[in-house]
């Protein structure tokens, strides 16, 4: 039996926490920075972080998972559903980028 592997894709992240509003800055390196208005504290600016992104991904946030840097400002998120292509498309349409 073949199986087709699901789309998913892996994002770098920088976190900006304590800001003032929160929001995708820009791009750090390979990484994609966002601003959280949450404390890092009880993983809140880590919630805040992937409801930014699903907002900015056009994703519930149930297809986002956070599988590295829960204590650090550089983190990765697993998207579930699409292709690394689209996600990139769809990053830079969110940063107001012209692909």
């Amino acid at each position: 039996m073949n199986r087709v592997a699901a789309a998913e894709s892996i994002l770098r992240i920088r976190v900006k926490p304590n800001a003032k509003k929160s929001g995708l800055l820009g791009r750090h390196g390979d990484a994609i920075k966002i601003a959280v208005r949450a404390a890092p504290e009880r993983g809140r600016a880590n919630a805040e972080v992937l409801d930014v992104l699903a907002r900015a991904l056009q994703v519930p946030p149930s297809a986002l998972e956070l599988v590295a840097g829960p204590s650090s400002p550089d983190k990765r998120v697993r998207v579930h559903g699409l292709e690394a292509a689209e996600v990139a498309r769809r990053i830079a349409a969110a940063l107001g980028e012209s692909r």
